[in-house]
Parts: C-alpha cells; sequence; structure tokens
C-alpha cells in the first residue's frame, strides 16, 4: 500500500520515494579504554564538521566513568585550539531514585551556562563508578560550519544511579566555524563507552 498526497507518491511498498526524507551518514566512531577525552576534530582521523551536512547527530553509549559522580559534559572549539567556544544553555530533569525516593521534575538552571566558555554538563546528577552505572544519549549539532549564524545544539541523556532523563539545549555564541567537539567527565577519564558520529542530509 502506498502514501499519496496531491498525486505525488510519498511511500510505497516500504520505501521513501526520491526527493523525500534524509539520509544518515556514518562518519566515525571513538571507542574509550580509560580515555581523557573523545573529540572529534573536522579534518583528522576522517573527521567531517563542515559543510557538507547542515546537521550532526553524536549518539554516546554506555559511557562509564572511572570517578565517583561525575558529570559528563561536551564542550565545543571554534577554530583555535581549546575547547572553549562561548555557549547560552537551559537545562531540564526528570529523577527517581532506586530506593523510590527523590523523585522530581525541574528546570536546573545549576546546569545552563550563559555566555559560558566551561563544559556543559549533560547529565542532572553525576554518574556513579558502579560497574553497571553509565549514561546514554544523544547529541544534535546544526550547521556548525556557518560563519553568519550561532550554532544551535540539542541533547538529550539517560542516566543511571540515580535514573534520570535529562534535556539540554543551547547555542554556541559566535559567529566562527564550529571545528571541533569534545566529550570529557567532570573528572576522571572515560572509562568505557563509544560515541558515534554521523551527518544528517
Amino acid at each position: 500500500m502506498g502514501l499519496i498526497s496531491n498525486a505525488t507518491t510519498i511511500f510505497d511498498a516500504g520505501a521513501m520515494s526520491v526527493g523525500f526524507g534524509g539520509a544518515m551518514t556514518f562518519i566515525k566512531k571513538l571507542t574509550a579504554s580509560s580515555s581523557a577525552n573523545l573529540s572529534f576534530v573536522h579534518g583528522a582521523s576522517g573527521v567531517v564538521l563542515d559543510s557538507t551536512y547542515k546537521e550532526y547527530l553524536f549518539t554516546f553509549k554506555n559511557m562509564h566513568p572511572s570517578a565517583n559522580g561525575p558529570y559528563f559534559q561536551v564542550n565545543f572549539r571554534d577554530g583555535g585550539t581549546n575547547y572553549d567556544a562561548t555557549k547560552t544553555s537551559t537545562f531540564f530533569a526528570a529523577r527517581h531514585n532506586e530506593d523510590d525516593s527523590g523523585g522530581a521534575l525541574a528546570y536546573n538552571g545549576s546546569n545552563d551556562l550563559a555566555q559560558g566558555t566551561g563544559a556543559q554538563f549533560l547529565d542532572g546528577f553525576g554518574i556513579n563508578n558502579d560497574n553497571n552505572s553509565c549514561v546514554s544519549g544523544v547529541l544534535q549539532l546544526f550547521n556548525p560550519s556557518s560563519t553568519t549564524f550561532v550554532k544551535h545544539f540539542l541533547v538529550t541523556t539517560s542516566g543511571h544511579a540515580p535514573a534520570s532523563h535529562n534535556f539540554t539545549s543551547g547555542y554556541c555564541n559566535t559567529t566562527s566555524a564550529i571545528d571541533g567537539v569534545q566529550f570529557t567527565f567532570q573528572s576522571g577519564n572515560i572509562d568505557a563507552g563509544d560515541i558515534c558520529l554521523y551527518g544528517i542530509s
């Protein structure tokens, strides 16, 4: 069965017609092993982070810290060598402890940035280093090569200990291109986990 709108076939036999929708193209996978950071830099080791795509998607799976309780975080590079792009952001989180305590759903202003250059927290409560604790999620970065507009990002994560669902959004307030994205924990190393980068067309 097909889907037709205004005499135009959109879907037919389960396939989308040419010209509708986009494609997700795998670019690079980085795997942590007691790593200080996982960094994606345009032009290095096969990483593409330019005008090839208008949107880039990072997926991070089972990011496990070596230290106990640090926040998972991200920062952006805007043409220099440091990850210190100016950012403004907002943060919203839900949480629930395993012992059925601490349930909450709230805006978390302490995880916001207001024209800050420091790293952006991606989880709301820190991640324990118990063997079963980790954080996973996705980060979308829009049009990072623009030299006219700010660069928006959206992040959703799911953390453990406590169980949490976290939402972060904001923008890099620069007209310089973003050419690098770096993931770290607030303290210690990334003990394990992997991050994949995709281009969305």
